[in-house]
């Protein structure tokens, strides 16, 4: 309740949610951040992380795209620059836990957490986002100012989606530990008064067209249809070329086996929003265990989700980055307590759910004990 300002979720998600902004000072009382400048840019060198640098030149919008080198973000200056981080859950336990705070929304919706430093001066620009999304302050002060506008005409040519006109309706100056949440599409512009961070927790959002475009995708591969084309009843036509109403009664015919019910949409969405994204690794762990061994440790340690594991659940059905499997009553309470606390603490797992459990730990899934393991 503090992190919504003493709001109960219930409150929060009719009132609120996904219908205007809120406002909470001190949602988290004097957060101090959880990386540095320096840390910051050694994320940005990396490989594996998505990381951005956003500049304005002479009046001109630029996006550079990671991974950077070292030297060059040292060498920045006061300006008008953002530099992002995305996915900070996935490399430090501390962020995932701040992450995992806002479990009051399914993890099936959540995304990521985000770090951006800018100097003082440093914007994104003004725009909006599709998806809903908590601005969490760290260090200096910045300038929100955010309008329900319906003009959302772009400047045109602009590496980044950045609002051609923009006229705000509301601002606010957020401090340390002040927390902004604004609905999808909502448009907002933030400004550093002074150095500092900014924590963006974003939330999952596809488009009609891609959950369409993914889900047939999916269908392709459960589908099983018998028979080939064929016409013994063929008729000659004048025109040869013409595609003929025969020929397509027939294959239409064909394809209305294509079936699926809510079954199959609850397995699509499984796999898909568990499926990590294209940049995602996991590591296999250092020392090597017999199963045997591994089941004596996990009766004395525990098991914990790696940082960068999502696994959903639904009925007996269990999707552990985008794998499946379907699970006893006995085996579904175990599983849904790791899927739901994202860890187990000590106790015996034997039969099929130990040898799962064993696949997943030599995967770099899950690990031994209950505290997250650092990204690398």
């Amino acid at each position: 309740m503090e992190l919504l300002g003493g709001l109960s979720v219930e409150t929060f998600l009719s009132e609120y949610w996904q219908k205007k902004p809120l406002l909470v000072r001190q949602a988290v009382p004097g957060f101090a951040g959880l990386v540095s400048a320096e840390g910051m840019n050694e994320l940005a060198c990396r490989d594996d992380a998505i990381s951005r640098l956003v500049k304005v030149e002479q009046g001109a919008w630029q996006l550079e795209q990671g991974p950077f080198d070292g030297r060059r973000l040292k060498k920045l200056q006061k300006g008008e620059w953002s530099l992002l981080v995305s996915n900070l859950n996935h490399f430090m336990p501390e962020a995932a836990e701040l992450f995992y705070r806002f479990s009051f929304i399914p993890y099936a919706r959540l995304d990521d957490l985000m770090v951006s430093y800018a100097p003082q001066g440093g914007t994104v620009g003004p725009h909006f986002d599709s998806y809903d999304v908590f601005l969490l302050q760290a260090g200096g002060r910045k300038r929100w100012q955010v309008s329900a506008q319906q003009d959302n005409t772009l400047i045109e040519g602009a590496p980044l989606k950045i609002l051609q006109h923009f006229t705000p309706e509301q601002e606010w100056v957020l401090e340390p530990g002040d927390m902004l949440y604004l609905p999808p599409r909502y448009a907002h512009n933030g400004v550093a008064l002074e150095p500092g961070m900014t924590y963006s927790i974003g939330f999952r959002a596809p488009s009609a067209q891609e959950l369409a475009t993914q889900f047939l995708a999916f269908l392709q591969d459960q589908l099983e249809l018998d028979g080939m084309y064929a016409d013994p009843d063929l008729q000659t036509q004048k025109q040869p070329a013409l595609l003929g109403e025969a020929m397509v009664d027939r294959v239409e015919a064909m394809l209305s086996g294509i079936r699926w019910g809510r079954g199959d949409i609850k397995a699509f969405l499984g796999h898909y929003l568990s499926e990590p994204k294209a940049h995602v690794l996991f590591d296999p762990p250092e020392d090597e265990l017999s199963v045997k061994q591994f089941a004596k440790r996990v009766a004395s340690d525990g098991v914990v989700l790696d940082l960068k594991t999502q696994m959903l659940h639904c009925d007996d059905q269990f999707f552990c980055n985008g794998e499946s499997v379907t699970a006893t009553d006995d085996e579904a309470a175990l599983l849904a307590e790791l899927a739901n606390a994202r860890h187990l603490t000590a106790r015996m797992v034997q039969g099929p759910l130990l040898d799962l459990m064993y696949e997943w730990f030599e995967y770099g899934y899950l690990h031994l004990g209950t505290d997250p393991l650092p990204a690398g």
